[in-house]
């Protein structure tokens, strides 16, 4: 397999190129501009299928040739796609069995990218025959750096339901269970006597009347995963025909719900992810640093890259913002700092037609005279400077359990509440422990968890038996797992574990729930010091639960919080079990970031014996990659920081004491 680095000098910088979209006179402009920003690789040709092959079967290669020949004279190397995300109109015409078909059975028209089932065998061997001509005829292109294998995929052909996608279901089905038997006893058929009599009698999850069988859902998003995966490795390995360079594609870590990407990074050489600032968030940030500790931990702990986030405003979002002064340099390095070997933007030049003609861009409308021009090359700069982190890991003592397969099967319909959601649990999680100033993995729950000193599942709904039996294993061994509710449910075909919630973790944990008790809209109870634990609580004074309580009787486990009002009023909260060598503690309720939530993990932390800076205000981010300390003001004051030795990488400064990081600013330290 072809490996990483990618570039031979720093960190990636730049975007993606679409010079198409303007005279050659633009281009000798735009590659004068990439050299003066310090910007080194571009991706090109994303959306260039209709140009390169204007006709089927008939090439075009003449501007692709210019625009990667003057790349390579300015000392810009090239990412390049492969143009497969935005098939022709000639092929939409040609070929109207690949049309995407959703849910409703409506086929959808065209005017757009991913207007395709990516089960279609005519896009099969469309798709090949344009890879293969790009590949032979740039694989020795010097200006070529890497493959960028399609764009964004499952953006919005995440499923079909057409002919072709539910033959294409049932030969998954077939290769997955061998019999039909299988089939039902994995989705239950018997109930509402749903039985298979046949692979053929199949359908997929097409809109239905409410209540279709859940084992039938999930597996239909397997197989859609499955699909997609399918079509990158035909053009990964239509390139390596011709080329032993590095391949990869953007993925949309975390906002791309049906894509498992446990499944999907091993089959890219370097993992790349799409990342865009939610401005309707108070803190975007936080959310910013989780997806990037996502990607890391989908990458293996590997250096990735980020091969797209924005100088400024998006298009697309319901109220597109821009990013205060600051506010794109902190976003970029927080990415670097959390294992990013590149800083990549879309795009380089603003658009003046099409969809996203009001998305910013490092070249945008208003041009080289505006604060985000300056700001592109003052980033440049930076980047240079930072070019000795490249490579660097970063470590973590605290590991997040996050299941794709999990968000998909807690969030499908007739759930015990409407409130409960996957993300909602994860990111408050994660929000305290971030504000905690610890930097944490994620994990899948069948990952080697040793590693690390403290363990959360926040939304572990669908668990299976192996997985269950692998975090018991972890706290036996000495490890420490705190676990919210709702939790090891239900096993990998959404069937109830036997016997009394929370079914796969009812050993570890040490409880038993006899009932769920769902809270209203806005109801909220309020948790009180268990008396059998003799001590004030481990949630702070006034903690308080909202979305959801249960009945939990103790099974080994210790109370360390109980209801004090509510349909639980006087039964554990908060427990904790002392396992072999280490310990298993459970929530039982939606606790509030403050006091509840930050005073649990502070405890939990502590026990876990997490090292971590304390006194410092939690609007500060503070990351170490490597050699490398990161400290991220994202206050509109500036922060002193105690203890830090070494050399200002940013600034040339020397640090032997504290270091101040002014508003809204950036230090770097090499210690």
């Amino acid at each position: 397999m072809p490996g990483y680095p990618v570039l031979p000098e720093g960190l990636a910088y730049g975007g993606d190129y679409n010079p198409e979209q303007w005279p050659e006179e633009v281009w000798r402009e735009d590659v004068r501009l990439m050299r003066e920003a310090g910007v080194n690789l571009v991706t090109v040709g994303v959306f260039n299928w209709g140009l390169i092959e204007p006709r089927e079967g008939e090439y075009d290669f003449s501007r692709l040739d210019r625009i990667l020949d003057l790349l390579h004279s300015a000392g810009v190397h090239a990412d390049l796609a492969t143009p497969t995300s935005s098939p022709p109109m000639w092929f939409r015409r040609g070929y109207p069995g690949s049309r995407l078909v959703d849910r409703e059975g409506h086929v959808l028209g065209g005017g757009s990218r991913h207007s395709f089932c990516p089960s279609s065998p005519d896009y099969a061997a469309a798709s090949e025959r344009i890879v293969a001509a790009l590949a032979a005829r740039y694989a020795g292109h010097p200006a070529l750096a890497m493959w960028h294998v399609h764009n964004e995929y499952g953006w919005a052909n995440a499923h079909c339901y057409c002919p072709a996608s539910a033959e294409a279901f049932r030969a998954w089905l077939r290769d997955t269970y061998g019999d039909v038997g299988a089939l039902n006893a994995a989705w239950g058929t018997t109930f509402w006597g749903l039985t298979y009599g046949s692979f053929e009698e199949v359908e997929p999850p097409v809109a239905a009347p409410v209540g279709v069988l859940t084992g039938l859902q999930l597996d239909f998003m397997r197989f859609s995963v499955d699909a997609h995966i399918a079509c990158f490795r035909r053009e990964r390995e239509t390139i390596r025909r011709f080329s032993d360079l590095p391949v990869t594609t953007n993925f949309m870590i975390p906002n791309c719900k049906p894509m498992d990407y446990w499944r999907w990074a091993p089959e890219v050489d370097v993992v790349a992810n799409d990342h865009y600032l939610d401005s309707a968030r108070a803190d975007p940030h936080i959310e910013l640093a989780m997806a990037a500790d996502l990607t890391r931990s989908v990458a293996g702990g590997r250096p990735w890259m980020l091969m797209e986030h924005s100088t400024g405003a998006v298009n697309w979002q319901p109220r597109n913002l821009a990013k205060r002064p600051g506010e794109m340099r902190r976003n970029t390095l927080a990415h670097v700092a959390r294992g990013s070997d590149s800083a990549m933007f879309f795009q380089w030049r603003a658009s003046r037609y099409g969809a996203e003609k009001f998305h910013s861009a490092m070249v945008p409308h208003a041009g080289t005279d505006s604060r985000i021009w300056r700001d592109v090359v003052a980033l440049g700069a930076d980047l240079r400077r930072l070019a000795g982190v490249r490579g660097a890991r970063v470590t973590a003592d605290v590991a997040l359990v996050w299941d794709w397969e999990s968000y998909w099967a807690l969030e499908l319909e007739w759930r015990p509440s409407a409130d409960l959601r996957f993300r909602e649990r994860i990111e408050a999680y994660y929000e305290a422990l971030w504000r905690e100033h610890v930097t944490v993995d994620f994990v899948h729950p069948s990952a080697d968890l040793s590693p690390y000193r403290l363990v959360v599942a926040p939304s572990s709904y669908l668990l299976g038996e192996a997985p269950a039996k692998n975090l018991h294993r972890y706290v036996e061994a000495g490890g420490h797992l705190l676990v919210s509710y709702f939790s090891g449910i239900v096993d990998e075909n959404d069937t109830i574990h036997p016997g009394p919630y929370p079914g796969a973790l009812r050993e570890v944990l040490g409880v038993a729930v006899e009932e769920f008790h769902p809270l209203r809209e806005r109801e909220t109870v309020v948790l009180g010091p268990s008396e059998s634990s003799g001590s004030s609580g481990s949630c702070g004074t006034g903690a308080v639960g909202r979305i959801w309580s249960e009945r939990v009787r103790l099974a080994g486990a210790r109370a360390v919080r109980e209801f004090a009002d509510g349909p639980d009023a006087g039964h554990p909260a908060v427990t904790r079990h002392d396992l072999g060598a280490g310990t298993a503690w459970y929530v039982s309720t939606a606790l509030d970031a403050e006091p509840g939530l930050r005073t649990l993990l502070t405890e939990v932390l502590d026990h876990a014996g997490v090292d971590r800076p304390r006194g410092l205000p939690d609007t500060l981010e503070l990351v170490r990659r490597g050699d490398h300390l990161f400290l991220i003001n994202h206050a509109d004051a500036p922060v002193t920081v105690p203890g830090v030795t070494g050399t200002g990488v940013l600034d040339g400064a020397a640090y032997d004491g504290p270091a101040t990081v002014p508003a809204g600013g950036v230090v770097v330290v090499r210690t």
